[in-house]
């Protein structure tokens, strides 16, 4: 229903005052609004496949006495529902508000005259209805959603029935007496279908996952750390964003700074990413061993001069060739601290701290350790984003080497550094950058793509401000 969807719209992003987390969002007016027309159509379509309660009950005819009635099998057939008014509800949740509603309904119905049983189908025309609810916005202990009916009002301005089966001829004649006992009963069913499809939600919302599988090595938890605040004009949550290792929930060393979305209500969805997602995500990373990568001599470009073997690494450890003569090489990339992120305003700025280890492959196919440097790198990068994927691309803005640990002598260490350089720029970059162009997927929730998604990076956070579109999904797709 309309007021589900601004759930799932909600629960997708993040903000609250007062408290620092990882991920930030916001659902605005406009949000709002397009949540209302599409959901629109979502409501009539869920309702069509719903079957109404049975009713049941008694009248008294004029000459006739009480007549037992019940009604089954009531399915929705036509459903007209005017523009509804959607609205945030401050400090509550969402309001909704239709009217001028007309519905079709037809079923099955049973009556007993004078101890006779009789049967046949119906037709029912509700004009004019009304509804106006409030959906209450909330968390749990466990960091789930909670969703509950904080208000509901309902009225029905005719109602006209038409039997068909049975001794219907009959019955028809008497349709201005059943109006006003069925009118009441509907009525009373109202709010509490909705608030029993409400309820629905509540328990589905109990089962949603609050973190999700990245790869082998991370997860990511993205529980509310706190109700939502619903302001006039926009709603705002407070999502967890932060990475874990794969079944350990290590707390990583980082805590999330304040940051603060700005006031725009030019796009639907409005998400900041904290450093703490990234810096959360390396440490998983880094204290997994995934943060490393091994070259050989093939990997390196082919018209590159200086080539892994111990015949070019010479130039750099003269006493190399000569322990190891005409012998190929292999060298062991990997992190020996945890990278850092850090968001300036236009800028990603990304500090690296590696280690390389050179062996040389020997003839028994076993290798032997020669040197071990350290490598420290500043990088700069920038994001990328479409409506199906996430990329980004990394540039070289300082590098400096030293040896901590040499086996064949001295080294040449200012010619190695500006070698290593070069290949940074030429080899091991260009190599990143194909990976982050290509880029990440973006989850689909409830088949909503992103349409014309920015992205703008400030002082501690990068924001992402977006519409969204939601689109069908195929007949007999999955």
């Amino acid at each position: 229903m309309v007021w589900a969807f601004v759930f799932v719209l909600l629960g997708a992003c993040a903000q609250a005052e007062g408290t620092n987390v990882g991920l930030k969002g916001r659902v605005t007016q406009k949000g709002l609004e397009y949540g209302q027309r599409f959901g629109l159509e979502l409501v009539k379509s869920l309702l069509q496949k719903k079957q109404v309660s049975d009713l049941s009950g008694s009248y008294a005819v004029p000459l006739v006495g009480d007549v037992g009635y019940s009604v089954s099998r009531i399915r929705i057939k036509d459903l007209q529902l005017n523009e509804p008014a959607l609205s945030f509800s401050e400090g509550t949740g969402v309001r909704l508000v239709v009217s001028n509603a007309h519905i079709l309904l037809s079923g099955d119905w049973r009556v007993t005259v004078l101890f006779i049983p009789d049967s046949g189908s119906f037709d029912l025309n509700v004009s004019n209805l009304s509804l106006s609810a409030e959906l209450g916005l909330g968390r749990d202990d466990s960091g789930r959603p909670q969703v509950w009916s904080a208000s509901c009002q309902s009225s029905i301005g005719r109602l006209d029935v038409k039997f068909h089966g049975g001794a219907s001829w009959l019955y028809n004649l008497f349709t201005e007496a059943l109006r006003r006992p069925l009118e009441h009963n509907i009525n009373k069913q109202l709010c509490p279908e909705f608030r029993k499809g409400i309820s629905d939600l509540e328990r589905v919302l109990k089962t949603m996952p609050v973190s999700a599988k990245i790869d082998p090595f991370a997860e990511i938890d993205y529980s509310l750390v706190n109700k939502p605040v619903i302001a006039r004009d926009h709603g705002d949550m407070d999502l967890k964003g932060e990475f874990f290792g794969v079944g350990k929930h290590r707390q990583s060393p980082f805590s999330p700074a304040p940051f603060a979305l700005p006031e725009e209500g030019a796009h639907m969805l409005l998400l900041g990413l904290s450093e703490l997602m990234a810096n959360s995500a390396a440490f998983v990373y880094f204290t997994a061993g995934a943060l490393r990568k091994n070259f050989t001599d093939n990997m390196m470009p082919k018209h590159s001069p200086i080539r892994l073997n111990t015949g070019s690494m010479r130039l750099f450890f003269p006493e190399l060739k000569k322990l190891y003569p005409d012998m190929p090489m292999e060298l062991h990339l990997s992190a020996r601290k945890q990278p850092l992120l850090a968001c300036r305003p236009d800028s990603l700025d990304l500090a690296l701290f590696g280690a390389a280890e050179a062996f040389v492959i020997l003839p028994n196919a076993s290798r032997a350790s020669v040197f071990l440097l350290d490598l420290d790198a500043s990088l700069a990068g920038q994001l990328h984003l479409d409506s199906a994927r996430i990329g980004a691309s990394v540039a070289l803005t300082s590098f400096n080497m030293s040896v901590a640990q040499s086996r064949v002598g001295p080294a040449q260490v200012k010619m190695l550094e500006t070698v290593l350089k070069l290949v940074l720029r030429l080899v091991v970059l260009p190599m990143a950058n194909k990976k982050l162009k290509a880029g990440f997927p973006l989850p689909s929730v409830y088949n909503l793509s992103l349409v014309n998604p920015q992205v703008r990076i400030h002082q501690g956070f990068v924001l992402v401000a977006t519409d969204v579109q939601h689109t069908a999904r195929a007949a007999g797709a999955g």
